[in-house]
């Protein structure tokens, strides 16, 4: 049974192998940076980006489909750390990419690809006056990808979350038509050049009752709001 495991693997990584020009072998004898014979990258890659006019170099890794990045792609930094994941679709970036520092994630991004061959696409556009009613349409989509989708800004070292925004096809989302359809609450963080207070939604503490025993001494007593010791710490 081993042994046709290991001739099924040769035979696996020879025909792989068949269809490339040109290729890499890892030490576990995978096959990596295929070039096909139509000079398309094909398959898993690692590639290496040396430093350039004072830019750093970096390393990254992920898929090729037909010449153009396909799925998740890391991105580690000269030294080994992580520096980025992003997702890709017709070689443009679709969907969440996360981007981090030493100390962790600061920074997340949402955006749409675009299909080089078709730059239209259909979409689900909720109607302004009644959020319930959403209506498709078909629009062209210009550029390679476009921000849609929330954006996220996190403070570096305790990853609290700073900022956030929300764009659609690439324009930022009006803050009131977003207060409106999350049902009049508004967004706990802030807009791109808004007060630190502004757009957040503070709830007040609820007032403190006495006792019934107490309010019932008090009114014996003639003492009606006069301060008694009700056991509280205030």
């Amino acid at each position: 049974m081993k042994n046709f495991l290991f001739y099924l693997s040769i035979l696996i990584g020879y025909t792989c192998s068949a269809q490339c020009k040109s290729y890499r072998l890892t030490q576990k004898g995978d096959t990596i940076n295929c070039i096909d014979q139509q000079d398309r990258r094909q398959g898993k890659w690692v590639v290496n980006v040396e430093g350039v006019r004072g830019e750093p170099g970096y390393d990254e890794e992920g898929t090729y489909k037909d010449g153009k990045k396909e799925g998740v792609w890391r991105v580690y930094t000269a030294v080994g750390d992580l520096y980025a994941i992003e997702t890709f679709r017709w070689g443009n970036k679709d969907g969440r990419s996360q981007y981090y520092n030493i100390a962790g994630i600061i920074r997340e991004e949402s955006w749409k690809a675009v299909n080089p061959e078709y730059p239209y696409d259909t979409v689900d556009v909720q109607d302004p006056i009644d959020p319930m009613k959403v209506e498709r349409k078909v629009i062209k989509i210009e550029g390679t990808a476009v921000k849609h989708g929330t954006w996220k800004y996190y403070e570096s070292g305790s990853g609290a979350l700073t900022k956030s925004e929300t764009y659609f096809l690439g324009k930022i989302e009006d803050p009131m038509k977003a207060f409106a359809n999350n049902g009049g609450f508004a967004s706990t963080t802030n807009s791109p050049g808004s007060d630190d207070q502004a757009g957040t939604a503070t709830a007040k503490p609820p007032a403190k009752v006495k006792p019934k025993e107490v309010m019932e001494f008090e009114k014996k007593a003639g003492k009606k709001g006069k301060k008694v010791a009700d056991g509280s710490t205030f």
